[in-house]
């Protein structure tokens, strides 16, 4: 049930926030919010990450199902893994969802965070979601898996000591 609170969850933050920028700007126009740090700019992006992959929305759309849905099976399906990695893969979902939206009613992505400190892509908080989800996700489940080797390796090792 977190799971898809958290999804709920970042969908809504996503959704809002994009749709306050869009109603604050035109695309293509910016507005400074964090001096030295970040602006708003809204671009209506086709693509994919870094706009790569335009045109092929129905694709992108299949993915975001197809993550939403490996996520709850995992979660579902491996209760013994940590509440961590529920959330870290929930934000990852939430995320895929948000942008999936877009795509769906829209036909583009709304991107609107823009580095000023560094040439970077514009990104929206979706995007952020699945970046750091996709991150901690992986930090998560490789120590939880290391733990569960090493876990047991003892126990195969004190079986074999009896």
């Amino acid at each position: 049930m977190l799971y898809g609170i958290i999804v709920v969850v970042v969908v809504v933050l996503d959704q809002a926030t994009k749709a306050a920028v869009r109603h604050l700007l035109d695309v293509g126009e910016s507005a400074g919010f964090i001096p030295g740090v970040l602006d708003l700019k809204l671009v209506e992006n086709t693509g994919a990450a870094f706009s790569l992959g335009r045109g092929a929305g129905p694709l992108f759309i299949a993915v975001a199902i197809a993550i939403l849905a490996a996520g709850w099976v995992f979660v579902w399906k491996r209760t013994d893994a940590p509440l961590s990695l529920a959330i870290s893969i929930a934000c990852v979902a939430g995320g895929g969802v948000g942008n999936m939206i877009d795509r769906m009613v829209m036909g583009y992505v709304t991107d609107f965070l823009a580095t000023t400190f560094v040439s970077f892509p514009v990104f929206n908080v979706a995007d952020m979601f699945v970046t750091c989800g996709v991150v901690i996700s992986f930090v998560i489940y490789t120590a939880w898996e290391s733990r569960r080797e090493h876990a047991a390796g003892k126990t195969d090792v004190s079986s074999h000591e009896a």
